[in-house]
C-alpha cells in the first residue's frame, strides 16, 4: 500500500450541493434561501447588526492599553532552571544565556531577552548572563554561590531630522 492509495471510505464524504439548477433539483429557484428580503440576496453582512441599536460590541467599554514601546522579555524561573539542570536539559557550569535557555526550550519567545525571576529554589552554582533579573533572584543565585550578570538593552536607533540635515 502506497500514501497515494488511501482513499476516504465510501460516504465518508458528501458532495456540495448545487443550487438554482431547476425545479427538479429541490434546490431550484430559490436555492434554500427562502423568500425575499436582506437574507436571500448576495453580499449581506448582518451578523451584529441589531436593527439600529447600538451593537453589544460597540456598547461594551474598552480597556486596557498596548504599550508600543514596552519591552518583550521571556520570563523565566529559578525553580524551573533547576528543574531542567537536574533532567540534564541545561548544563550548570556553563554560562547561562538567552541561547542557552532557548536551546533547552525554557525560554520561548522574549525578542529583549530573558528576564530571570525567583520563583523556586536553586542549589547549583550556575552563572547567569540575562536582560533582567529580579531582587529575589540574583539574591537566590548568589546566595547558591552563583552570580548574575544583567546586561542592558540597546537603546532603539531614532533618526532625528537634524542629523540627516547635518548629512546632506
Amino acid at each position: 500500500m502506497k500514501l497515494t492509495d488511501l482513499r476516504d471510505n465510501p460516504g465518508a464524504r458528501k458532495g456540495r450541493m448545487r443550487v438554482g439548477r431547476g425545479i427538479g433539483s429541490g434546490k431550484g429557484k430559490t436555492a434554500g434561501r427562502g423568500q425575499k428580503g436582506q437574507k436571500s440576496r448576495s453580499g449581506v453582512a448582518i451578523k451584529g447588526f441589531e436593527g439600529g441599536q447600538m451593537p453589544l460590541h460597540m456598547r461594551i467599554p474598552k480597556r486596557g492599553f498596548n504599550n508600543p514601546f514596552g519591552k518583550d522579555y521571556a520570563e523565566v524561573n529559578l525553580g524551573m532552571v533547576q528543574k531542567f539542570i537536574d533532567a540534564k536539559k541545561l548544563d550548570g557550569k556553563k554560562l547561562i544565556d538567552h541561547e542557552a535557555l532557548k536551546a533547552a526550550g525554557l525560554a520561548r519567545g522574549g525578542k529583549d531577552g530573558v528576564r530571570l525571576l525567583g520563583k523556586g529554589e536553586i542549589k547549583d552554582k550556575a552563572q547567569f548572563k540575562v536582560a533582567g533579573a529580579s531582587k529575589g533572584a540574583i539574591e537566590a543565585v548568589e546566595k547558591a554561590g552563583g552570580s548574575v550578570e544583567v546586561i542592558a538593552a540597546k537603546p532603539p536607533a531614532v533618526k532625528s531630522k537634524a542629523k540627516a540635515a547635518a548629512k546632506a
